[in-house]
């Protein structure tokens, strides 16, 4: 079974180096709360800046729940996560499906554009899993989008 990719784009008015620091190191600043995994709210999500870096959240407790690897790290153009979140929406080192976010001039702002890929690994979820995460995105990329434009101000 193949599914088709979850892609969604948003374009902010900041250069791309600006755009690509706001979503991976401030993803914690835009991420909507009560859309993470652990036992208690985060307080705070984090993008290790490297290849081979976690991807985490934390809560108010110091507790730190995983949620994949950093893939590839190539500012300020592209950041490529491997999302090891499973269809229970527990993290599994064992399954890995891919967000890719590539960040690109547009005028005198940036063209920021999400892809999450491999849904199809998800097996009997997949169809429904790509539906949540279809709906999840475009929200979570106008929360980033919101948060980018209210700095840049």
């Amino acid at each position: 079974m193949s599914i088709a990719p979850i892609v969604q784009s948003v374009t902010v008015a900041v250069p791309p180096d600006r755009a690509f620091a706001v979503f991976t190191g401030s993803i914690g600043r835009w991420w909507k709360r009560g859309m993470t995994i652990g036992a208690k709210p985060h307080e705070d999500v984090v993008i290790e800046p490297r290849a081979g870096g976690r991807w985490f959240e934390r809560d108010e407790d110091g507790t730190e729940t995983e949620w994949g690897t950093v893939l590839a790290w190539e500012p300020p153009g592209r950041v490529l996560l491997g999302w090891q979140i499973d269809a229970a929406f527990k993290h599994d080192p064992d399954l890995t499906t891919e967000v890719e976010v590539t960040f690109v001039p547009d005028g005198a702002g940036t063209r920021v554009t999400l892809i999450h890929s491999r849904l199809e690994r998800f097996g009997e979820s997949a169809e429904r899993i790509a539906a949540q995460l279809g709906g999840g995105w475009p929200g979570l990329l106008q929360l980033f989008a919101d948060l980018t434009e209210k700095d840049a101000r």
